[in-house]
């Protein structure tokens, strides 16, 4: 359940952050109240999936798949360009969530809580 509520997490920043930048700085009401929801719905379920994911691992899969994805919505709804040092970053921070999800010092802490080290 935790990873579903990460997802869920997930959803809502990209929704603040794409909300954000329809507010054009706050003077549109519409996109600032859905701004508010969006963060107020990813922090919300991002500290339910803490119940259950360690916090290493939930805050590089959180950021790290909320930035690969605002960098998409970027491109196809706002029109905005990324070069390749964005792609080569973008790359980068998938290597490290994955590194992190499969290495992390999460697995190992989970290794000997449950006596297997």
């Amino acid at each position: 359940m935790g990873y579903l509520f990460l997802m869920i997490s997930i959803i809502g920043e990209l929704i603040g952050t794409s909300m954000l930048k329809a507010s054009e700085s706050f003077t549109k009401l519409w996109p600032v109240l859905g701004t508010v929801a969006g963060f107020g719905l990813s922090f919300f379920f991002l500290s339910l999936s803490l119940k259950t994911v360690p916090l290493n691992a939930a805050y590089a899969i959180w950021s790290g798949i909320g930035t690969v994805a605002t960098v998409i919505i970027s491109v196809l709804i706002w029109k905005e360009k990324v070069n390749i040092g964005s792609v080569i970053g973008i790359a980068l921070i998938i290597v490290g969530v994955i590194v992190l999800n499969l290495f992390g010092p999460g697995h190992a802490e989970a290794s000997v809580q449950s006596g297997q080290e």
